[in-house]
């Protein structure tokens, strides 16, 4: 297997008093000297390069608080530069901002259409890791491996993971393998420092490596790959146009925070609306719990109702969820067009917003279409809520992403389609809904199939829609079909 190593650059790649990263040059020349023949015998298989290619402005690497949006784009673009020489990818990055590289490199390695599906998709491994002590140790003699590092363990744990050929973005800590765009930065003094709260490792590394969370799928067809020439062309020409304008974004993350609410011009108003007059282009609110804002007697609702930028509401909570408003305390905000942005955590919120908002203007994507893709899961970075990835069980709901419609199975009477109020489809029994081959079928508790669709096409995936009010079947080409009983 060829696996490539990227260095940004980072505390895992700095040495000196005060810490700063060393040449790109002189890091892989200790990694080959220092490392080469225990990372050999640990991965005998494989072929390791250590890329000296990236470069950040001022002809450097960088330590990670420093990097801007667009760096993300250069190490994304170093990824599609060398994609068709390797077979998987480990990137060396500091932890400040690993958790918000994590979110954006696979919104930036994916090119999705206005429904969320991908049309050009990563295919290879993208591990990102760093540590908290660096790998090495200047000493007069020269270099010398840091032997009270984590950094070792860290290399050594995302190769070994690389090996999975697992087609998503990563991050590999503390002996985890993590969803990039679900990991958290969480401890800056312990090993273990980075977590993700809403969902389990990927894969853990102890005594062998234990497989976690069922992985993405990867591209639906060849054509889809990033190892295709028309799709690597997509990805770098949608590159293109994000880096050219992504500096230019002003995202505006406001947390929520208890004060005088009931004065005659409340804080958080305040800032609200000095945020959209600066000229910011999104806003991210960190709410309380589920979301909740203070109402600030109106004042809040009125600055939120006068937006004409998009508007995600987070749970500042590490395991929180945002969901309907349902608190007497949060119901107002629904009515200001504000989006829920489900389990995101803020960190894989404020990086979607930033690239969806720069690319909606080369893909054509209206207000209403980047609505529908700030709530859909793109990369696995929320759960996904308008689309039937399993079994839908009584109990759970799909929620239209580009308006108001809901495909709720209810545990006495069934699955049902409402939509403004109005129930459009009742099944014909309490079930479970699920794919079983290329139909959905509705599967009674003793097992029996109850209501079975029309067929769809190959790898078709149910998907809920609002405009108008309908479940259709999805194929990877992007073609579409109702599921006739549920189409009103």
């Amino acid at each position: 297997m060829r696996i490539c190593v990227i260095n940004t650059g980072g505390t895992i790649a700095s040495v000196g008093q005060p810490l700063a990263p060393m040449s790109a040059e002189r890091f892989a020349a200790a990694v080959t000297g220092l490392l080469g023949a225990s990372l050999a015998a640990a991965l005998p298989d494989d072929r390791l390069h250590i890329d000296t290619g990236l470069r950040f402005p001022g002809g450097g690497l960088l330590d990670s608080t420093d990097l801007r949006p667009s760096d993300w784009c250069r190490i994304a673009r170093r990824v599609l530069e060398l994609y068709a020489d390797h077979d998987a990818f480990v990137i060396l990055h500091g932890t400040d901002t690993m958790d918000f590289t994590g979110a954006a490199l696979p919104l930036l390695l994916n090119v999705f259409d206005a429904m969320g599906l991908a049309r050009a998709a990563l295919s290879k491994p993208v591990i990102l890791t760093g540590s908290q002590l660096p790998l090495f140790r200047d000493t007069p003699e020269g270099l010398v491996l840091n032997a009270g590092s984590d950094g070792f363990a860290n290399l050594a744990g995302a190769l070994h993971c690389a090996r999975l050929r697992l087609p998503e973005v990563a991050v590999f800590f503390g002996g985890q393998l993590l969803r990039g765009s679900r990991a958290l930065k969480v401890s800056t003094t312990r090993f273990a420092g980075f977590d993700s709260p809403h969902l389990p490792p990927l894969a853990e590394v102890g005594i062998g490596i234990r497989h976690g969370t069922s992985p993405l799928p990867g591209p639906a067809a060849p054509e889809l790959s990033l190892n295709h020439p028309a799709a690597h062309a997509l990805a770098l020409a949608q590159l293109d146009a994000v880096q050219a304008c992504i500096d230019s974004q002003r995202i505006a993350q406001i947390p929520a925070m208890p004060a005088d609410h009931g004065a005659a011009q409340p804080l958080l108003a305040r800032m609200v609306r000095d945020a959209l007059e600066g000229g910011a282009t999104g806003l991210l609110l960190e709410g309380f719990g589920e979301g909740n804002i203070p109402a600030g007697n109106g004042a809040m609702q009125a600055a939120l109702k006068g937006a004409q930028v998009p508007v995600l509401i987070a749970s500042r909570a590490i395991d929180g969820q945002v969901g309907a408003f349902h608190y007497a305390a949060g119901a107002w905000i629904g009515a200001t067009g504000a989006i829920a942005a489900g389990d995101m955590t803020p960190v894989a919120a404020l990086a979607k917003l930033m690239i969806l908002n720069t690319a909606a203007g080369y893909q054509g994507w209206d207000r209403m279409a980047l609505r529908a893709l700030l709530t859909r899961s793109l990369t696995g970075e929320c759960a996904a809520s308008d689309r039937l990835t399993g079994t839908l069980l009584p109990g759970q709901r799909l929620l239209a992403a580009d308006g108001d419609a809901t495909l709720m199975n209810d545990p006495d009477a069934g699955p049902r389609l409402v939509a403004g109020g109005q129930v459009l489809w009742q099944a014909p029994a309490p079930g479970r809904l699920l794919m079983q081959g290329n139909r959905l079928a509705l599967v009674s508790p003793d097992g029996a199939v109850a209501w079975t669709s029309a067929p769809g096409a190959p790898g078709a995936v149910p998907v809920l829609t609002a405009a108008p009010p309908a479940l259709l079947l999805v194929d990877p080409a992007g073609r579409t079909a109702p599921v006739t009983a549920l189409a009103g």
